[in-house]
């Protein structure tokens, strides 16, 4: 099994023009301490139970196309991008610059979109009934890959259309980047991660990952897929110390809730988290480190890894 960072948050205990000299610190000591993936969320606002909707937020993109000229070996991907946010046309020239830029290092990250404040903020239309955006995603990804694996696409959906149109250049990753869906939705979500996915991404606990997996692959079975084919990732929060007062003390000073969104744990507890996620089937365990806490991506590092991976 593999691991991960994801990057929730842009408060790193300096003022906003500091922000990107953090970020890219934190990718780099990914990079350098092993970790295989470094994701941003790709949002416009911060969403609830992570911050505050007024803090400062990066646009994801645009900061992973300056992670991908600071960075060598670490796959950079979104987590996710909703498919509301851009055109998907659009969407498809951004990310194969990306790819261009990182030499063939970016996942795209998409997923169905849920924060309809979000979209009322920012002039989005919010379909009330997510089939229909599961059915926007599903269009979307299909114009996108067409875009980057043919000379000229034209594609008439019901939602999305391109006509004849160009992407130069394409992406270096052939046939293309790999295709993330975020999401668990049984009916619907894993149904296309099945017919269109390179990729899944669950949140949960190792028990409700397993679960997940397996309807994944019955929908895989029913739609004639190789269920591992399908790189299985799973996200979850985590904070870690090395022993329980050392964790308790961290939780005060961080003023960590109860209860806290992912794991807050020791080493040794850690370690035995990682090793039932692997042991459900997990391939890359993205971990999403509170309030950017230093010592846990170290930890996860020095002390988790080397014992599970």
């Amino acid at each position: 099994m593999k691991f991960g960072i994801h990057n929730p948050s842009w408060l790193f205990g300096s003022g906003p023009d500091a922000i990107f000299e953090a970020v890219k610190e934190k990718a780099q000591r990914a990079e350098a301490h092993g970790f295989t993936w470094f994701s941003v969320m790709d949002h416009l606002i911060q969403i609830p139970g992570v911050g505050d909707a007024d803090e400062p937020f990066m646009e994801g993109w645009t900061v992973l196309s300056a992670l991908a000229a600071a960075t060598s070996r670490i796959r950079l991907a979104t987590l996710v991008s909703s498919v509301a946010y851009r055109n998907p046309a659009h969407l498809a020239k951004i990310a194969a610059g990306l790819d261009v830029i990182s030499r063939g290092r970016l996942t795209l990250g998409i997923g169905a979109g849920w924060y309809e404040a979000e979209y009322q903020q920012y002039g989005w239309e919010f379909p009330a009934r997510p089939a229909v955006r599961i059915r926007q995603m599903e269009e979307a990804i299909r114009v996108i890959t067409a875009m980057w694996r043919e000379k000229r696409a034209t594609f008439h959906g019901q939602h999305f259309h391109v006509q004849d149109a160009i992407l130069e250049p394409k992406p270096l990753q052939k046939p293309h980047p790999p295709i993330m869906i975020g999401g668990s939705g049984e009916q619907l979500t894993l149904r296309a991660v099945a017919r269109l996915g390179n990729a899944c991404n669950i949140f949960g606990d190792p028990e409700t990952v397993r679960r997940k997996f397996e309807v994944l692959r019955r929908h895989c079975d029913t739609v004639g897929r190789n269920y591992d084919e399908i790189e299985r990732t799973s996200l979850t929060g985590v904070l870690l110390a090395r022993d329980e007062a050392q964790l308790q003390a961290k939780r005060e000073r961080l003023n960590a809730p109860e209860p806290f969104r992912g794991f807050a744990v020791t080493v040794p507890q850690a370690v035995d988290l990682a090793g039932r996620y692997r042991d459900v089937g997990v391939h890359l365990m993205i971990c999403s480190v509170y309030k950017n806490d230093a010592e846990t991506l170290e930890l996860l590092a020095t002390e988790v890894m080397p014992r599970v991976a």
